[in-house]
């Protein structure tokens, strides 16, 4: 295969290989690396119309794919183009949601997470497992119903007449093709998870799950009015996915409310077993920013400011959950800004005044010698 792709200067010569070689070279410098993370992300960074193009045979280049991986890649060239976008999708929907927070969602050059992704198994990797299974099912079943993927089209499973709030319609249009979406994705996404059964496996198959689902929670339906003048004396409907931020907001609701998890003493699942199957997991020892243990009172002490600009919950976490902050205080900032060169030789600006409310924690003296959590130790499975 190497030989082969070697030969043909074309491809070796397009700025698409080139970025595979060289995205293959760096891969290989951290072999270590890609072992415990899900390598398949860094599909994201690589321009996936060459598989779909040409040379299916460059599904052997994209490093960390199990066996199975490889060969869907090879049956399925169109929907690694719509797994890579989804991923794309994916960590830029994780990157809107935490802006603010002390993690937010960083990544590094390469695709890969950092080391978020090589610990053992923290909130955060529990929160990009199910974005990323999310948005990679989002995206394929938008492939689908948009005739980008050959071997699937719009979801016409449902005929007939149908029944909602509004009365009786007419199953009709293109509904977005979720049922492939799932499937594929679970194939691809769980297969290298599913031939271990240890407790970081067991978790990530449960979080992707928990992403799975979240897609399907927040399927609607979409109707068109057909009658004289605009009267919706009849309905057409289809079922669609909403903008991935919707689903990526429910996710992060789980987030904050992640169910801790150890695996049983018997090496059979996980503690707690009655977890509900759309809720995240982490494991123990995985807390990245010192959330897992934190004495809030002296967290309080700290003279910590939050600047309210456009996230007032920024001051909750900061300060912690019962922490009190002192009154607002509002302050006048002024700045340059729309600067621009006039030729020749000077640069113009107009100076913007803003207004900020500073708040700050107040100490809250402890009553007990306890630690506890920032958030409750609720629904998300992390270690």
């Amino acid at each position: 295969m190497w030989i082969r792709l070697m030969s043909d200067s074309s491809v070796l010569s397009s700025p698409a290989m080139v970025k595979w070689l060289r995205l293959l070279i760096i891969s290989l410098l951290c072999t270590g690396c890609l072992a415990q993370a899900s390598a398949w992300w860094l599909m994201s960074q690589m321009q996936m119309s060459a598989v779909s193009g040409s040379s299916p045979a460059l599904c052997d280049l994209i490093p960390g794919l199990g066996r199975r991986q490889r060969r869907l890649c090879q049956l399925h060239p169109d929907v690694m183009k719509a797994i890579s976008d989804g991923i794309r999708r994916g960590v830029a929907e994780c990157q809107t949601q935490f802006a603010g927070y002390r993690w937010n969602c960083t990544t590094v050059e390469g695709g890969g997470f950092g080391r978020i992704m090589l610990k053992l198994g923290s909130r955060e990797a529990a929160f990009v497992y199910s974005i990323s299974t999310a948005s990679v099912v989002h995206s394929i079943a938008r492939s689908c119903s948009t005739s980008q993927i050959s071997d699937c089209s719009c979801d016409r499973r449902r005929v007939g007449r149908g029944q909602d709030s509004q009365g009786e319609f007419s199953w009709g249009g293109c509904s977005d093709n979720l049922p492939y979406a799932i499937s594929f994705a679970r194939k691809f996404i769980d297969s290298k998870d599913r031939r271990s059964r240890d407790g970081r496996a067991l978790m990530n198959l449960h979080n992707n799950r928990a992403g799975r689902k979240a897609v399907k929670r927040n399927l609607k339906i979409q109707c068109k009015c057909h009658g004289v003048s605009g009267s919706c004396a009849t309905r057409t409907c289809w079922r669609a996915l909403p903008h991935l931020s919707i689903i990526g907001a429910d996710l992060a609701d789980k987030y904050h409310e992640a169910l801790q998890v150890t695996v049983n003493p018997n090496g059979e699942g996980l503690i707690p077993a009655d977890h509900r199957r759309y809720d995240f997991l982490y494991g123990p020892k995985a807390a990245l920013f010192q959330r897992k243990r934190i004495n809030r009172a002296e967290l309080a002490r700290q003279d910590v400011s939050a600047i309210e600009h456009q996230q007032a919950r920024m001051v909750v976490i900061l300060c912690a959950v019962d922490a009190a902050t002192t009154p607002p205080v509002y302050d006048v900032i002024t700045s340059a800004t729309y600067c621009k060169f006039i030729w020749c030789c000077r640069v113009e600006c107009q100076m913007c005044t803003e207004i900020v409310d500073v708040h700050t924690c107040k100490a809250k003296p402890p009553a007990h010698n306890r630690t506890h959590s920032i958030y409750p130790s609720r629904d998300f499975l992390h270690s």
